[in-house]
This record gives structure tokens, C-alpha cells and sequence, in this order.
């Protein structure tokens, strides 16, 4: 195991996800739900479906486009989110 690889991901993933609507989803079910673990634990599988999905895309793309060209269409996408999103604000 890449422990390395593991803490840049966990580190990563955690900042991105602060604030998002997946959170902010999560804070108001919980706000009105009786049972805050069923909560806790439908968003936490909910989690690790779609970043296993993400898993399993990404290793299957890697497998047709080279790792490097990912990485900088990732970051064109990124950027030009947030070019559209200072636009439009």
C-alpha cells in the first residue's frame, strides 16, 4: 500500500469536498432526520460508490489515453470552470 499515495488522496479529496453540495445536502438531511447515523451512513456509502465509479472509469480511460494527457485536460476543465464561474458571478 502507498501510504503516501493514500494521504495526498485523502487530503485532496477532503479539502475539495468541504463546502460542496454534497455536504451541504448532507447537513440538512441530517438537520431533519431522527436517526443522524442513518444519515452518516447513506451519505458515507453514497461516497464510496461514486468514488469507486471514478476508480474504475479512471483506471479503464487510462488504459486508452496516456495518464499525462488526463492530467491536463483535468486541468483545462478546472480552470475553465472557474473562468465560467468569475464570469458569471
Amino acid at each position: 500500500m502507498d501510504w503516501k499515495l493514500v494521504a495526498t488522496t485523502f487530503v485532496a479529496i477532503f479539502i475539495a469536498e468541504l463546502g460542496d453540495k454534497t455536504q451541504l445536502a448532507t447537513m440538512a438531511l441530517s438537520g431533519s432526520a431522527s436517526s443522524k447515523w442513518s444519515v452518516f451512513l447513506g451519505a458515507s456509502l453514497g461516497l464510496i460508490a461514486t468514488t469507486a465509479l471514478g476508480v474504475l472509469v479512471g483506471e479503464a480511460v487510462t488504459r486508452a489515453v496516456p495518464p499525462e494527457w488526463i492530467n491536463r485536460a483535468a486541468g483545462v476543465l478546472f480552470i475553465a470552470i472557474g473562468a465560467w464561474t468569475l464570469i458569471k458571478s
